[in-house]
């Protein structure tokens, strides 16, 4: 089911990508012709519909993980889903997905320095059953994160 949404709902929603604890009345007072009241009703209700969910999100390099890889993962034929729920698992791996193509799963992992992700790749993940191979990416720094990701306009104008 597609949750029917429209621009003052966006507006909330952008407001809190900014800044995820600002209240209901500053959150009012910057979007103007609307009240705390009905602010709160519409953020109990997307909160509800799972339109957005309200979390914490930590910046690694702040607590001493700087180092971030994207890796790909090649799995043996059938063992995809086990294979990635037993990634999931790791306290380093910060996003797992299952993909298609050349790569079945693609997962982030965060470490402390080159070494420790070195020893998570090598010794650890290409040595868990069904893994055939993988592909590491160091990246040195994120343009855009899915955490900050906005409500399209289209979304409101019939475009796609």
């Amino acid at each position: 089911m597609v949750i029917k949404l429209d621009r003052i709902d966006k507006q909330i929603v952008d407001l809190l990508t900014e800044d995820g604890r600002m209240s209901c009345a500053v959150i009012a007072r910057r979007i103007g012709k609307i009240s705390e009241r009905a602010v709160r009703y519409r953020l109990e209700r997307m909160i509800d519909e799972k339109v957005f969910a309200v979390s914490a999100i930590v910046d690694p390099a702040a607590i001493g993980y700087p180092v971030v890889a994207d890796v790909f993962v090649e799995v043996e034929p059938g063992l995809v889903n086990e294979v990635a729920n037993r990634l999931a698992a790791f306290e380093h791996v910060s996003y797992v997905a299952c993909s298609t193509g050349e790569r079945d799963i693609s997962i982030q992992v965060l470490a402390r320095d080159n070494r420790e992700l070195y020893d998570f790749v090598s010794n650890i993940l290409g040595r868990i059953p069904g893994v055939r191979r993988t592909t590491t990416s160091i990246v040195p720094f994120v343009v855009k994160d899915d955490a900050r990701w906005r409500i399209p306009e289209a979304l409101f104008s019939g475009e796609k």
